[in-house]
């Protein structure tokens, strides 16, 4: 151990695990360390005994729901849009080889309590039940809008300028009403609250393309795509890429302490004794506690259940959006559900999570709204976790440290907090035409 590397990556979390990998084929010589000894960290994926050693104790789970290998269960779950910039990544690094992955069967809303088909083209808007007749011609001309907008074209823009209208001015110009402002925003666009309708409406319209593009990739009945026994393979697929241009791997390596100079840099880490020298360190929030702040707490419910979601059309695989406003609140509830089909359990078996920003004291009570929609379920667990992100300023320390995962089940938040570390860290110039390909968003691979 007692080297020197470019970098030294403490945490085998997916975001982790991605800036391993990418910083790796830049052709920085990589150290990546684990405390555990198992890849994943808080994204790992648990087995039904490991599953219920960490939420039950040490009861062995019942012998009706089947055998433990047969489930794979991530704790942070999340889908992955189909065009977006994780699939990007991974084509572009041919993580692709290490995964297997299959189309997600819907994409949902709720709205004025009841489950709805996410309309996402302008076709879509005439037959949803969501609108009614005069709504959906205006939503409909909104869509048209959106689909031909080409940023490099101003033919497209109709004499507007996106960059300095605000989304709540666009959507007010197509006379749409709150309800449908509500699934667009939350349910196409992917804000997790309302802050974006005084932003620039550019990165609504970004989003809401991203969206019908992702939707169009597989043609399937949603955007999103996830891997063949779940999440726990994509940290691996990275680690695989790492090593595979020379990064090294180190798991169980207790107390990771990181080293700083004189002047406040880090130097290196040290385990065991031992000491690697290194310019730069990568870790989670958890590596580095004086220098995160804790910025809210994410409630979640894990349910092992025995049939899909109603009112989902029997969806096997699912994403329902609860938008804060149909639950007088201020952040988004997500329902998360996939099953056998995916090989994340047993035959016959489901999995269903409930996940939003904890914004009382009694966090269970407050998922009570997305687990109604689940129906009977065979087993229900709770969880809290809370968030963390970086107060640290990486140019004087050089410490590049991720935020927590959030209550999203999708990863587009995930994966803007991994490109504007991996940017931090290399510098826009020196190393992103290697990326470029895979993450600038509005490019095609």
């Amino acid at each position: 151990m007692d080297e020197e590397y470019d970098v030294i990556v403490l945490g085998t979390g997916l975001k982790e695990c991605i800036l391993s990998g990418l910083l790796s084929v830049d052709g920085l010589k990589v150290l990546h360390m684990d405390r555990n000894d198992y890849y994943g960290g808080d994204s790992t994926s648990l087995n039904l005994n490991q599953l219920w050693k960490r939420f039950r104790g040490e009861d062995k789970p019942p012998a009706h729901l089947g055998a433990s290998r047969d489930y794979n269960v991530d704790m942070v779950p999340k889908f992955m849009m189909a065009n977006g910039t994780l699939v990007r990544t991974l084509i572009h690094t041919d993580v692709t080889k290490y995964l297997s992955f299959k189309a997600v069967d819907g994409s949902y809303v709720f709205s004025k309590g009841k489950i709805h088909k996410v309309p996402a083209t302008d076709m879509e808007a005439l037959k949803s039940p969501l609108m009614g007749l005069f709504e959906k011609r205006r939503a409909r001309n909104f869509f048209i809008y959106v689909q031909d907008y080409d940023e490099t074209d101003p033919k497209t823009h109709q004499g507007l300028d996106l960059t300095t209208m605000t989304t709540r001015e666009l959507i007010a110009k197509h006379g749409l009403s709150d309800d449908t402002i509500d699934f667009i925003g939350h349910a196409l666009a992917l804000h997790r609250d309302d802050r974006y309708l005084n932003e620039p409406a550019i990165d609504t319209v970004k989003r809401m393309k991203l969206y019908a593009e992702s939707l169009a990739r597989f043609q399937g009945g949603s955007p999103y795509i996830y891997p063949l026994y779940g999440l726990g393979e994509l940290p691996q697929g990275f680690a695989r890429l790492s090593a595979v241009y020379g990064g090294t791997y180190m798991l169980n390596k207790p107390d990771c302490k990181v080293e700083f100079d004189m002047e406040g840099k880090v130097c290196g880490v040290t385990s065991e004794g031992e000491t690697a020298k290194c310019k730069k360190v990568v870790c989670d929030p958890s590596y580095l506690p004086n220098k995160i702040r804790k910025i809210g707490r994410v409630a979640r419910a894990i349910a092992i259940m025995s049939h899909p979601i109603a009112n989902t059309n029997d969806s096997h695989s699912v994403q329902i959006i609860l938008p804060q406003k149909q639950l007088g609140r201020k952040s988004d509830m997500y329902v998360f559900c996939c099953s056998y089909t995916h090989n994340v359990a047993p035959k016959g078996k489901f999995i269903a999570f409930v996940s939003t920003e904890a914004e009382t004291d009694n966090p269970q009570s407050e998922l009570k709204p997305g687990i109604d929609l689940l129906g009977q379920v065979d087993e229900l667990f709770f969880d809290i976790y809370d968030r963390y992100e970086p107060v640290n300023e990486p140019s004087l320390d050089n410490c590049f440290v991720s935020t927590s995962y959030d209550a999203t089940t999708h990863f587009e938040t995930t994966v803007t907090d991994v490109l504007n570390m991996y940017r931090m860290i290399t510098g826009k110039a020196r190393h992103a035409p290697s990326l470029c390909l895979a993450v600038e968003a509005n490019e095609h691979c």
